[in-house]
């Protein structure tokens, strides 16, 4: 007899249905796990008869045979375990084969029967109920993860041993399902998480802080060069402050990525705050947009998706890494190619980098303390491509502040809260104009649209088009400058940019000073 059931191997950040099939014949006893397996799902043999016969159930001392089809699909994980010896179960008797077919079970065994947590629980849910379930089997410690996604039953099980009295009950609804609705989309409380970091914390920088404000509203990307000290480490942090809270639909599509990555916090399985990733300079090409030995995993700039990529003393990177968050600037996702497939990965993100002016980080203003040459100073910084820069909206000198600055700017230092309200009614007017297209932020709008319906009048352009002709605008260039001008415009509540909106995304774009 042949027993059936589901699982979802997860490719990327898609699931693809599995089928697993359990036969027991006569023969030499043993079992076999066929289907283009990886190592950990090899294994699965050994935690599935250990977590059987732990649980009191007998296991068949002949010839057993498990398929999990497509065969062609790569398959990685231990999130089969459960579906396997469910499956077993059914071909020996133990369950109802009529009873297994349907639901999809997931998770990953331990070998007194227990189920353990698993990566990737909320897009194998989203790929069952595109598949027709309506009923999912997953561990207890992923049933808030599960239930995010609409229009399936959740049965959240403790151990192997509990299933199974399920299963073999003739009433399925005497099984304590908890049917309670998905958390509510809150941020973690402030006493575990502590004071964030706020806007008013940084003293002085105040064409800093506009830009920061800036590029929040309109999802650019920043460059910030000045000495150690100034306040470009703790302007990038707050960052994220300034943001608003990710629509549902953006929430869903950066909790995958992390439940993927296995980063979401216990008890808060839905990510409703824009991320915010700060990778260490040694970072290599695959942790930065994703790698593996085999199917690919996702990397910095997908864990950064809808948020902030933050690149501290951005030329210590090595070339090959920076030069790698080229193609996903451009386009909002990265294509990772491997033996195994081609996975590509969301990874939509505002990029902030940080540099020194010198290698030497000292402060150049003060006599005799920087001893760095101008042509050492030009090779430090040419570290970061002219490619790279050109993708950069809104370049800024970070320098030294004086006492008196300090002290008489602190009075007058916004907090995040105040700049995020401001951010909020500039991102709403530009979601207004854009409803009827698939973008939502100015920093989305593609070239052919800028030239088309949403470009400025002749009479704003004319800063843009006469750095066009003297070649200090590259064509690249025009498109971000454009798009700044419409942000700066929502900022200042008109409906279109002007000559001053226009000006001003342009000194931004060439690198404004204090």
């Amino acid at each position: 007899m042949v027993a059936r059931t589901r699982c979802v191997a997860i490719v990327g950040v898609t699931g693809h249905v599995v089928e697993i099939e359990a036969d027991i014949s006569n023969g030499l006893p043993g079992m076999h796990l066929i289907g283009l397996l990886d190592t950990a799902l090899s294994e699965a043999r050994d935690r599935v008869r250990s977590a059987v016969t732990n649980s009191r159930y007998g296991w068949p001392e002949t010839r057993i045979t498990v398929s999990l089809f497509p065969a062609s699909l790569p398959k990685r994980g231990s999130q089969f375990d459960l579906a396997i010896a469910v499956s077993l179960l059914g071909a020996a008797g133990v369950v109802p084969i009529e009873r297994i077919a349907e639901p999809f079970f997931l998770g990953e065994l331990g070998l007194d029967g227990r189920l353990r947590a698993v990566r990737g629980v909320l897009p194998a849910v989203v790929a069952a109920v595109e598949a027709g379930a309506t009923k999912v089997v997953v561990p207890s410690a992923n049933a808030d993860e599960a239930r995010l996604v609409p229009g399936v039953s959740v049965v959240a099980v403790r151990d192997l041993r509990q299933l199974v009295e399920w299963l073999g009950n003739d009433d399925p609804a005497s099984f304590p399902e908890d049917e309670d609705p998905a958390p509510s989309p809150e941020p973690l409380p402030a006493e575990s998480t502590g004071r964030p970091p706020d806007l008013c914390d940084v003293a002085g920088q105040p064409m800093a802080r506009k830009a920061l404000e800036v590029c929040a509203a309109g999802g650019h990307n920043l460059w910030m060069v000045g000495p150690p000290g100034t306040g470009k480490t703790m302007l990038a942090e707050r960052l994220p402050a300034l943001l608003p809270p990710l629509l549902l639909d953006h929430a869903l599509e950066v909790t995958a990525i992390h439940s993927i990555a296995g980063a979401l916090s216990p008890g808060h399985p839905l990510l409703v705050t824009a991320p915010f990733m700060a990778p260490h300079h040694t970072a290599t090409v695959a942790a930065m947009v994703g790698g593996g030995s085999s199917i690919p995993r996702p990397g910095a700039v997908s864990l950064a998706h809808r948020g902030v990529l933050f690149l501290d003393e951005a030329p210590e990177f090595a070339m090959a890494v920076l030069d790698s968050l080229r193609q996903p600037l451009e386009s909002g996702a990265v294509t990772v190619a491997r033996a195994a497939g081609t996975v590509t990965f969301p990874a939509r993100f505002m990029l902030v980098l940080a540099a020194n002016p010198c290698p030497c980080a000292q402060v150049s203003e003060a006599a005799g303390s920087c001893k760095c040459t101008p042509s050492a100073r030009r090779r430090y910084l040419a570290r970061l491509s002219g490619p790279l820069l050109d993708r950069i909206d809104v370049k800024v000198t970070v320098g030294r502040s004086t006492r008196r600055e300090l002290m008489a700017d602190r009075r007058f230092a916004e907090p995040s809260k105040v700049v995020a309200e401001r951010v909020l009614q500039a991102r709403e007017r530009a979601a207004k104009r854009l409803s009827s297209t698939p973008w939502t932020t100015n920093s989305e709008i593609p070239s052919s649209a800028l030239h088309g319906e949403f470009r400025p009048s002749d009479t704003a352009m004319k800063p843009l088009t006469t750095a066009l002709d003297s070649s200090t605008l590259s064509a690249r260039g025009l498109d971000r400058v454009t798009r700044m001008a419409w942000t700066l415009a929502d900022l200042s509540g008109k409906k279109r940019p002007e000559i001053d909106e226009t000006s001003a995304a342009l000194t931004l774009w060439l690198g404004a000073g204090q």
